[in-house]
């Protein structure tokens, strides 16, 4: 495993003599994947872009009875997703990406900019390592892939306090980390053998 530290000058290495880089930063919920991004992104001058922009309305999810299981693979536009890291990848202008925002539970449509002289991308999401289609397309994509390696209970208490401060009871917001976000995790959690290297947070 190697931290925050190594990976960064890893990047820094791999994407020295490219015009642009796409480091794909994968882990299951709770990780910390947004706080590692933004850590490797300061260290490299880096634009991240979160997979969570791609998240399905609120009234669209109802319409297809996945409100409950929201975050599991199915309640994404994975199809948009891969669309837009192939732009990230191959265009030389600039991209628009949504992200998302937590306290109103909704995206937030051309909320970042990529610039054509952004050299370094981050992406970030749970299923950048998925092997089913459309989601396998994206490991092509990527120049590197990492895998944000958490210990269990860390993440869990992590979700626990998130679902809470969003307005959740501490009773539903474990049952609904135990019945849906480790349900997600699992699935992430097995594709941990596609990363090209295993990032421990807690290492320099």
């Amino acid at each position: 495993m190697f931290g925050i530290g190594a990976v960064a000058a890893w990047i820094a290495d791999a994407a020295r003599d490219r015009p642009r880089f796409v480091f794909g930063l994968a882990g299951p919920p709770g990780s910390g994947k947004s706080t590692v991004a933004a850590r490797l992104a300061d260290e490299l001058g880096a634009v991240v872009v979160p997979m969570d922009g791609f998240h399905l309305d609120n009234t669209e999810l109802d319409r297809l009875g996945l409100s409950d299981v929201k975050g599991a693979p199915e309640t994404f536009d994975a199809d948009g997703f891969v669309r837009l890291v192939e732009q990230l990848t191959h265009t030389t202008e600039p991209v628009l990406a949504p992200s998302f925002d937590r306290l109103t539970d909704r995206t937030v449509d051309g909320a970042i900019t990529v610039d054509p002289d952004d050299h370094i991308v981050i992406v970030e999401g749970n299923y950048l390592l998925l092997e089913p289609p459309p989601w396998a397309a994206l490991r092509e994509l990527f120049d590197r892939t990492g895998y944000l390696d958490v210990d269990d209970a860390t993440r869990f208490e992590r979700l626990v306090a998130r679902h809470v401060s969003h307005g959740r009871s501490p009773e539903d917001a474990r049952e609904f980390v135990r019945t849906s976000d480790e349900a997600n995790a699992v699935i992430v959690a097995a594709t941990r053998h596609r990363a090209d290297v295993v990032i421990d947070p807690t290492l320099p």
